[in-house]
């Protein structure tokens, strides 16, 4: 496994133990660089105007389309490490 792998993945599972809850916009954030370092570019089509949280989300991951895995990892890895 590679470092930024393990790294990525110990940022996730650090992100579970944040001392208090990042608000709604940084939580969009955390999600798009999930998404996108996991997935890759969102391909699904974007949710209905009624949902209103499914487009949020939507929005916050193609909104990195185009960055690499190795790139939205790090982004991940170091948005972590901000709030700690």
């Amino acid at each position: 496994m590679s470092d930024l792998k393990s790294q990525f993945e110990a940022a996730v599972a650090n992100s579970k133990n944040l001392s208090e809850r990042p608000d709604n916009a940084t939580l969009l954030k955390f999600y798009g660089l999930y998404k996108q370092a996991t997935a890759g570019d969102v391909t699904d089509k974007k949710p209905g105007f009624s949902d209103m949280v499914g487009r949020a989300k939507w929005d916050a991951w193609n909104g990195l389309k185009g960055t690499a895995t190795d790139a939205a990892q790090q982004q991940y890895i170091d948005l972590i490490e901000s709030l700690r």
